[in-house]
């Protein structure tokens, strides 16, 4: 689950991670009277889930309360689309309002897990304000990895040894040894997944602040963290991505035309896999998962159903647990109240492979059956 920076910067604070004064407005008004509190002079940020604000126009640097509320008139209520965003864009419904800080330096950090390695690791740069793909392409060696194990914790000289990658003035080497031991204790308290400072500032004045902040938080952990579910926001989601989660189905939408729906996600992996292989893109990752009811599969294909680029449509169903008969139902079910306009392909093998089909083809529903998978991909392909 991804944070609004205004958020992730309130738990910065929280955790005594050094961020700039501000706070968040909803209207106009609100812009101009919270820069009339910080002196008139401010940055004004459009909160959006997606990075390339600045270059789309929504960051502002505003020289008066009237320039700041001219410029919320033209952001708030409106989309703001970024080369993160795709060509529809994203809602701004929020402003965060900022002071103005004078920059000696500009540097990135980061805490991400590390699967390989079973740890959270430290990802530090001198080469702040850029994209770190971007950095690791043309100059990996600026690049400084710090994996800390879960075990023994941050350690003092941690701080100082991610410091001293940056050079960092020694002068400053305390506070800023003091930053990244606080954004882990941050990073671990939240159960988070990624907390990111690009960039992170060092100011004339000698402060060391994190003058942009991006977290996510790991959805498989928003149980015990009820105050930071209540963050999310849905209206910066895809809405088929929310009634997913909502279903608790496990989907992902793509670029591609032809909607797959099957149970596992390795052969789902599989099923996209013959799918490009064959000549065509899928439209979406959807795993039903091993266990699903027939109220879930019918939940499923109804988001499926729902995509507006999907033109033909693949189920690959390998029954275990999930009965093939149960998926047959859950789909028949889902046509009946939607219908279906686009060539429907269907495999079942497993448990129950046979009763499934045979509710398929008595259904009434146009159904083209496939033996194998790759005659299922071949034929959601060509299907016309």
């Amino acid at each position: 689950m991804k944070l609004h920076e205004y958020q992730a910067k309130a738990l910065f604070a929280k955790y005594g991670v050094n961020v700039p004064k501000g706070s968040v407005a909803s209207t106009p008004a609100e812009v101009a009277a919270k820069l009339r509190e910080i002196g008139g002079k401010g940055v004004v940020k459009a909160q959006v889930h997606a990075g390339g604000r600045g270059k789309a126009g929504g960051v502002k640097v505003v020289k008066s309360p009237e320039e700041g509320e001219q410029f919320a008139k033209g952001l708030l209520g409106k989309r703001l689309v970024t080369h993160q965003t795709g060509p529809e864009g994203v809602p701004v419904d929020k402003l965060l309002v900022e002071e103005v800080i004078g920059i000696q330096k500009e540097l990135y950090a980061s805490i991400v897990v590390e699967p390989s390695m079973k740890t959270a690791v430290f990802i530090v740069s001198e080469a702040g304000g850029m994209d770190i793909e971007e950095v690791a392409a043309k100059s990996p060696e600026k690049i400084v990895r710090l994996s800390v194990d879960p075990i023994i914790g941050f350690q003092p000289f941690m701080g100082r040894k991610l410091a001293t990658g940056l050079n960092i003035d020694p002068a400053l080497m305390r506070p800023a040894a003091a930053f990244f031991e606080n954004l882990y204790k941050l990073f671990v308290a939240t159960d988070a997944s990624m907390a990111e400072v690009n960039p992170l500032v060092i100011t004339t004045d000698g402060r060391i602040l994190a003058a942009d902040a991006k977290i996510g938080l790991d959805d498989d952990a928003l149980f015990r963290h009820k105050d930071l579910a209540d963050l999310r926001d849905i209206g910066q989601e895809d809405a088929l991505d929310v009634k997913a989660s909502e279903a608790d189905v496990n989907y992902i939408r793509l670029d591609g035309d032809v909607g797959c729906m099957v149970n596992g996600a390795g052969l789902a992996m599989a099923t996209m896999d013959l799918i490009k292989l064959m000549g065509s893109q899928p439209a979406n990752f959807l795993d039903v998962g091993g266990g699903a009811s027939e109220d879930k599969v019918k939940a499923a294909f109804l988001i499926l159903l729902s995509d507006k680029k999907v033109k033909k449509v693949l189920v690959n169903i390998f029954g275990g647990i999930l009965r093939c008969d149960v998926a047959a139902r859950g789909i028949i079910g889902a046509v009946k109240e939607k219908g279906i306009n686009v060539p429907l392909v269907i495999r079942m093998r497993g448990t129950n492979a046979e009763e499934g089909l045979k509710l398929l083809r008595e259904s009434g529903l146009k159904v083209i059956i496939a033996n194998d998978l790759q005659e299922a991909a071949e034929k959601a392909v060509r299907a016309a």
